[in-house]
């Protein structure tokens, strides 16, 4: 009986605000409702959330891959738009058939991004495309930056998908077309000296969402201080 009245009550629990100013965010938003809206009956938001997840290992394996064969850069791509289906879509159709889960789609999403892009860093570490220390910086700056989220949704109610006018489809984007850029040369050259494509590449991305997440840090540490001051 404890037990039972020791459980929060589930009428408690408030979803967070979504913000989402990014540049692709209104299309984006139609064609998900387009085709949520669309979707059979056996197409399901686990479903979609297992396909990104399974989607964004892949492209980790695609990249590994690719040290031995550049063709998988293609599979690589593909599964970038695979792991946006699912990972995008879930929360759409779930909002559109009115089944939604928040406590449950926000952890479950989210620990599936984690470990999901785990996977994709150590598989472009392993690609012989970019020094695996660049592939390293990537994921710390991204697990500080996605903690840092986490955390200010929890205390803030607000879930930022977006920072400035990028947000996870921009990054896809980018992405993708870096590597069909790889399928034509790895290579680029910056200031006379010849370097990797994606370590140019990996090292602005860290250095971003580093400073990204000390300014964001510093920010809604101040929001905080200022909403619960001192007695």
């Amino acid at each position: 009986m404890s037990t039972v009245a020791s459980m929060p009550a589930k009428s408690s629990f408030h979803s967070a605000t979504r913000v989402n100013h990014s540049l692709t965010a209104s299309l984006e938003r139609r064609a998900l409702a387009w085709m949520a809206i669309r979707a059979p009956r056996w197409v399901t938001s686990d479903r979609l959330t297992l396909l990104g997840f399974a989607a964004q290992i892949g492209c980790g394996a695609c990249y590994a891959l690719a040290r031995l064969d550049r063709r998988f850069l293609l599979a690589a791509v593909a599964c970038l738009a695979l792991n946006w289906l699912g990972d995008s879509l879930d929360g759409t159709l779930a909002r559109v058939r009115r089944i939604e889960r928040p406590r449950y789609g926000f952890y479950v999403d989210h620990m599936a991004d984690v470990f999901g892009s785990v996977a994709l860093m150590l598989g472009l570490g392993c690609s012989g495309l970019l020094y695996p220390a660049v592939a390293v910086a990537m994921l710390l700056a991204f697990l500080v930056l996605a903690a840092e989220s986490y955390l200010a949704t929890y205390t803030l109610s607000r879930f930022q998908l977006s920072l400035g006018l990028f947000g996870p489809t921009e990054i896809r984007i980018v992405l993708a077309i870096g590597t069909l850029e790889l399928l034509r040369n790895p290579w680029a050259t910056v200031f006379g000296h010849r370097f990797l494509l994606f370590d140019i590449g990996g090292v602005v991305a860290a250095t971003i969402m580093f400073a990204m997440a000390v300014t964001v840090t510093l920010r809604h540490t101040a929001q905080l201080y200022r909403e619960e001051p001192l007695p």
